[in-house]
């Protein structure tokens, strides 16, 4: 059997409206730092990252706007999962910066330690561990 080749990590690519102000909450409010901006003068794609996690954000044009998945459908709420080794801490620690938290840390139903932000955009990001 011939050996597969191993998967490492998936990056969430959200269309943003606003390349710059996305790259400021990403870094200034989540603690992620900038990787990436492409080209360097009008930057239109950028990544962030903190720790194991990055995200591809991409300004395309005025006529192209996010679209999140709980604009889609109600049970679609998440855009991405982060998996995080204490959310207890990390929700302390957003607390502390002043976030407003689209749903607060809880054992959810779905058997996760979790809590909920929206970013810049309207993506709902799900920051949490299996409980």
């Amino acid at each position: 059997m011939a050996t597969a080749s191993k998967l490492e990590r998936i990056y969430p690519f959200f269309i943003v409206k606003n390349l710059a102000a996305s790259i400021d909450f990403y870094t200034q409010k989540l603690g992620f730092e900038t990787d990436l901006l492409i080209p360097e003068e009008y930057p239109f794609f950028g990544i962030v990252s903190r720790d194991n996690v990055r995200i591809l954000l991409k300004h395309i044009t005025e006529s192209v706007h996010p679209v999140p998945n709980h604009t889609r459908h109600e049970w679609a709420r998440w855009d991405a999962f982060i998996l995080v080794s204490d959310p207890d801490a990390l929700f302390a620690e957003y607390q502390a910066r002043g976030l407003a938290f689209h749903e607060p840390l809880e054992d959810t139903d779905d058997g996760l330690r979790a809590f909920e932000l929206k970013d810049h955009d309207g993506y709902v990001l799900c920051f949490g561990k299996p409980l």
